[in-house]
């Protein structure tokens, strides 16, 4: 389950008794154990959930390019979004994600002509259902522009939620530890926020695009 996965030896203490205090939500969107080769290069939903456990927004396709036991690096262009009030609507650039089992927030590098932009959503540590990776959205994002300067958004919505939902006080306070430790990783041009590690993950999405295209 979500439960069992957070509270490995590798979740610090108060945020184990968080996650346990946030079971029921969790198993909402409880995990299927399944090989790490059973995603690699395989075209996967990505659905976002809300602290109520309502689903948030539904993105449809997106090819999976690495998995670890931690990882999930991914890439998808021109995919179709639905939103929670049955919106859709098709992404407009290639994107590269990021996420990680040790981090609440994922990374979307947006490759756009005039540079890549990143999209951060604070939220959960990810799971996989059936195919489908998960993560619950808490509200609070950050935009990163291509010369690294950056702007935290919907503050107001994260202060509805938190009294609405009733989000725990310890939850509040992991949210904005780890949006500290994004905003480094930003400052350092840390992992996906280095233009290397974009080059490679996207060159892998075009080699695999172009194989597949022959095949």
């Amino acid at each position: 389950s979500f439960y069992t996965c957070l509270t490995a030896s590798r979740c610090k203490g108060f945020e184990r008794i968080l996650i346990k205090g946030l079971a029921p939500i969790f198993d909402i969107i409880r995990s299927n154990s399944l090989s790490v080769l059973d995603f690699l290069f395989v075209q996967q939903s990505l659905h976002s959930y809300k602290h109520n456990g309502q689903l948030h927004r539904v993105w449809e396709e997106t090819l999976v390019l690495k998995r670890t036991a931690m990882m999930v690096i991914g890439a998808n262009d021109k995919t179709r979004v639905e939103e929670s009030d049955g919106r859709t609507w098709i992404t407009r650039e290639p994107a590269i994600c990021y996420f990680h089992s040790d981090y609440w927030f994922n990374i979307i590098a947006m490759l756009r002509t005039d540079g890549i932009y990143y999209y951060c959503n604070i939220s959960s540590p990810f799971i996989f259902d059936k195919g489908v990776l998960k993560y619950i959205d808490y509200d609070l994002d950050i935009k990163v522009y291509p010369d690294m300067t950056f702007d935290l958004l919907d503050e107001d919505e994260y202060e509805t939620h938190k009294s609405q939902m009733n989000y725990p006080d310890a939850l509040d306070r992991i949210l904005y530890r780890h949006m500290d430790y994004l905003t480094g990783w930003i400052r350092q041009r840390k992992g996906p926020f280095s233009g290397e590690f974009i080059d490679q993950w996207y060159e892998r999405y075009l080699t695999y695009n172009r194989r597949d295209s022959i095949n």
